[in-house]
């Protein structure tokens, strides 16, 4: 086993890391960029080292500043963690050269499985079902065009080299396939250097279920398979462990293919062989096609090790240090159900845009495993991904591991910035996905009910009793000093999300008070030095730069209100497009003079490793633009100015 190691990475995954390196008494040197200098990975490791500016290519992508590190302070070994440097097979070679272990798969195998296209063929040779499409070198627009239409429509267009959704495209008809295509070979350009695509038949009820391998370069083995079929943009959302609905011959066939791809490439270390499942007919032997191998740790292995009771970063480092596999095929047991949910900082009415900000509080319940590598009074930051943790519950039945996740969730408080957590909380509800029947599909069909908010919502004016109440500072002995005859009665004002609150709070004793909002009245009871009221519960305030409410499963924060205080940036509404965030302008849609229709896009923007299309508020003509396509701006930056309605033609 190795003495030391470095960790090429940031975030929760080198936090994980260094929890597994601890506990088998293996030291840890964290590296880290300008801004990530106070981040939680840094002060867990035993030794960190600067290597860099903020953007990732200044550090976390800089391999040679990175194997410096290593030598520098002695470590025998890199793990990569997953994004950065991990699937990339000039830095193996780079760190062997160096005399070091690269804690990983060889850079011959990830070179093997790099390009979607020469993977196909070569698991097509090895015996794994492929899905049917065009995997060639001819990339002219006409032929692939034509290539689409002998697959026939629907189909999916995707970048050779990508990854996480990044140039792919679902292209429904023909006269879609070329704008469709040149978005997917622009994105997989600036994503991964290589604008070349591939086509495929778009499967019409997809699951997508993967299996976790693990190979020491002399034999594989495979530690059962992940749903990860709740996916938006192609992005995963909620996995879990084992597939709902899978057969014991379902569950031997897609095996003994993962374990096939592992064996054709000599792997070592930890994988995972994604399939596209057809579900439209239940779970199939020849349903299941190969899509991809992930040559690295996947984010969602947690599920994996919950259902197996096994550390699969122990086992790459000590696969990686010369062992053998420490299990043999049926030695590997699976226990339970397993469900893991992915927490970001996001804006989920926005088109999951993602967010930063700081984070005011963060708390998790202490019967879940929370994998985070941030705290509360943390950054996000614009630089890298906005996860802020991911959660997973573990049960002996499906059900019961839903349940502790749809509790889990409600009981995880985070403030400061937007995020997706009651997305997630109504997702572990939908009906589908609880009977088990989801597909890759239902986050799309079912986007509006899952983001729906009833109009006038009770609870929110509950929240904001609460937050009355905690502005109001009450002391124990509220009625000192008053004698009159009647209830001591007092107004507040709050703001929230930009709109304000006007309330009365009435006492009518030191430990009972009445809120009025409106037209509802909530009533209060103090216990214990904490205000209580019906409908609230485990209610809990936390106040910094403003009021945290967290009750049954909802967070909303509040302000209070100064009517002195007069934004001068107030208000463009519609006519301007602000930048969301901090990115680069990739391309500009529109000119000046030109009449824009709602929803029509502006601009794209490129951010936390995704491209954004901003698009019109309204319908009229753009006035100025006040930006090109190569310029990096700051989040509230003008884009795109549009005439004054009255002006305007819109």
């Amino acid at each position: 086993m190795f003495r030391k190691i470095l960790i090429a990475n940031r975030g929760e995954i080198a936090c994980r890391i260094i929890a597994t390196a601890r506990k088998l008494g293996v030291s840890t040197v964290a590296v880290h960029s300008d801004v990530d200098a106070r981040a939680l990975h840094v002060t867990m490791a035993d030794e960190a080292v600067a290597i860099g500016g903020a953007a990732p290519k200044d550090s976390y992508l800089k391999g040679d500043a990175i194997i410096a590190a290593a030598l520098q302070t002695g470590a025998e070994a890199i793990h990569p963690g997953y994004g950065f440097l991990s699937e990339n097979p000039d830095f193996v070679e780079a760190v062997e050269r160096a005399g070091l272990n690269f804690i990983g798969p060889s850079a011959k195998a990830i070179r093997a499985m790099g390009l979607k296209d020469a993977a196909k063929a070569l698991m097509q040779e090895a015996g794994v079902p492929i899905v049917p499409g065009y995997h060639g070198d001819n990339q002219d627009a006409m032929f692939l065009a034509g290539e689409a239409d002998a697959i026939g429509y629907p189909v999916l267009i995707k970048a050779v080299a990508g990854g996480g959704g990044k140039g792919m495209r679902r292209v429904d008809a023909a006269a879609d396939f070329a704008d469709a295509l040149r978005a997917s070979k622009a994105e997989g350009a600036h994503a991964f250097g290589n604008d070349a695509v591939l086509i495929e038949k778009y499967v019409a009820s997809p699951r997508h279920i993967e299996v976790q391998v693990f190979g020491d370069g002399r034999d594989a083995v495979h530690l059962f398979e992940r749903d990860c079929s709740l996916q938006r943009r192609h992005q995963k959302v909620i996995e879990e462990a084992p597939a709902p609905g899978m057969t014991p011959e379902m569950r031997a066939a897609m095996g003994s293919a993962a374990v096939k791809a592992a064996k054709a490439i000599g792997y070592s270390g930890a994988g995972t062989v994604e399939f596209i499942v057809d579900g439209s007919q239940g779970l199939r032997t020849d349903r299941f096609w190969f899509m991809e191998m992930n040559t690295r740790l996947q984010v969602e292995h947690p599920v994996t090790e919950a259902v197996t009771g096994l550390d699969l970063v122990e086992w790459q480092l000590r696969v990686a240090s010369g062992e053998p596999l420490p299990l043999t095929q049926d030695q590997i047991q699976l226990s339970g159900h397993a469900f893991e949910a992915r927490l970001y900082a996001e804006d989920v009415a926005a088109g999951f845009l993602p967010a930063t900000g700081r984070l005011a509080h963060l708390a998790f319940p202490g019967d879940c495993r929370a994998d985070t590598g941030v705290s509360g009074g943390d950054v996000i930051s614009p630089w890298y991904d906005p996860m802020i943790a991911k959660i997973i519950t573990h049960g002996p039945t499906r059900d019961i591991a839903l349940s502790r996740l749809n509790r889990a969730l409600e009981e995880t408080q985070v403030a400061g910035t937007v995020t997706n957590l009651a997305f997630l909380t109504a997702l572990s509800r939908h009906r589908g996905f609880v009977r088990g029947e989801a597909d890759t599909g239902l986050i799309e069909r079912d986007l509006a009910l899952l983001t729906a908010k009833a109009q006038d919502d009770p609870a929110d004016e509950a929240m904001a009793a609460a937050a009355v109440l905690h502005a109001a500072a009450l002391p124990l002995d509220v009625l000192a000093g008053f004698t009159l005859w009647a209830p001591l009665t007092r107004r507040m004002t709050l703001e929230v999300g930009g709109d304000l609150i006007e309330a009365e709070l009435t006492l009518s004793g030191p430990d009972h008070a009445l809120v009025r909002i409106r037209d509802r009245e909530w009533q209060a009871v103090r216990q214990g030095g904490r205000w209580h009221l019906a409908g609230l519960s485990r209610m809990q305030i936390v106040e910094d730069d403003g009021i945290h409410v967290f009750a049954s499963g909802l967070t909303t924060s509040f302000r209070r209100h100064d009517p002195l205080d007069r934004s001068a940036s107030a208000g463009l509404g519609s006519d301007m497009t602000l930048a969301p965030m901090p990115g680069l302008v990739r391309a500009v849609l529109v000119s000046a003079g030109q009449d824009v229709e709602m929803g029509q896009p502006l601009c794209v923007l490129e951010a936390m490793k995704m491209e954004h299309t901003l698009k019109a508020a309204r319908a009229g003509r753009v006035a100025e633009i006040f930006i090109q396509g190569g310029l990096q701006i700051a989040a509230g930056d003008p884009l795109v100015l549009l005439e004054a309605e009255e002006a305007g033609h819109g």
